[in-house]
């Protein structure tokens, strides 16, 4: 490599939960620079999930955790040229890139929901998350099977 890696980041935790993965998520929901409106969005996503599921013993940032984790992919597949031929090589996912495609495929998976707000669209997509269902743990099972129909090219890891 010519050139240094760059160094992470340390991102401060956020001010209600004091989590740095709400932080997290909240810079991959901002736009435009706007990071108080997309605070205030992830607070009432999570403000109606608890809404929603008063009688459960979980707290709602748990359940919000639980939801990332039933739609953080295991395994991907990268494209690798061979030859003249394209194979679809089936890789695990490194920790970090799980999280941010997690995150990623939730937010993207929420803004596509019909809804009013974006955090009503939010809460329903954490609470399909939390129970296996949902666009994006639809998108992680699709990559797990894309993976398991290309096993036989495995050995053509880099």
């Amino acid at each position: 490599m010519r050139k240094a890696k760059p160094k992470k980041r340390i991102l401060l935790p956020d001010p209600k939960f004091g989590d740095t993965l709400v932080t997290r998520f909240v810079n991959s929901l901002m736009s435009d620079g706007k990071k108080n409106i997309a605070y205030k969005v992830f607070y009432q996503a999570i403000d109606a999930v608890a809404e929603k599921n008063k009688d459960a013993e979980k707290s709602p940032l748990e359940i919000w955790r639980k939801a990332l984790e039933n739609i953080t992919p295991q395994v991907e597949v990268k494209s690798r040229r061979i030859g003249g031929a394209t194979f679809q090589v089936p890789q695990e996912v490194r920790p970090d890139r799980k999280i941010a495609l997690a995150i990623k495929h939730m937010i993207l998976f929420a803004r596509k929901r019909s809804g009013k707000s974006m955090a009503e669209k939010l809460s329903a997509e954490i609470l399909a998350g939390y129970n296996n269902e949902g666009g994006a743990f639809k998108k992680k099972e699709d990559m797990h099977k894309m993976a398991e129909a290309n096993k036989a090219f495995a050995f053509f890891r880099f």
